[in-house]
């Protein structure tokens, strides 16, 4: 209780000379078993959003627009899954870094894009590339965390273009 209220009343971080944001997260730190849990739970979640979006894709007149919510929901959710393992901070630095940050621009872009041209501009063929382009961005952002995949990807496409 009296680290709350040091933490609440900024003696902490005054005392340490810590930012605030190093106190509330110091503060507000999941165990290890939660963040495993949670990381299960929401990408499991994410997951049946997105099976969920592609078994309803074929229901006449509301089938695509159910995908298009259902899929780009799924991709939030498993997207936000990793922020569990590594900590909100954590998983926006690794997002913005060099290596990834194409990638994360364009998935984020495809996401609001995605759902623009389902509800605003009423466009589905529009929607549909957004998706496909989701789809492309997440699987080249999700292999920057493997060593030296997207390098082998890269000369594997360079050579079957030659």
């Amino acid at each position: 209780m009296d680290k709350l209220k040091s933490v609440l009343s900024g003696e902490e971080a005054r005392r340490d000379d810590r930012t605030v944001i190093e106190t509330v997260n110091e503060a507000s730190t999941l165990g290890w078993g939660t963040r495993v849990k949670g990381f299960v739970a929401c990408f499991v979640f994410g997951g049946v959003c997105t099976l969920l979006g592609v078994c309803v894709l074929f229901i006449p007149k509301i089938g695509i627009t159910l995908f298009i919510v259902f899929y780009t929901f799924g991709n939030i959710c498993t997207l936000g899954s990793t922020m569990f393992l590594m900590g909100p901070m954590r998983q926006l630095k690794k997002m913005c870094d060099k290596t990834r940050a194409l990638a994360t621009t364009i998935m984020i872009t495809c996401l609001v894009l995605t759902l623009c041209a389902a509800f605003w501009w009423k466009n589905f063929g529009l929607a549909l590339l957004f998706v496909i382009l989701q789809i492309l961005s997440f699987a080249w952002y999700s292999l920057s965390y493997i060593p030296f995949v997207r390098e082998a990807i890269l000369k594997l496409v360079s050579v079957c273009l030659k």
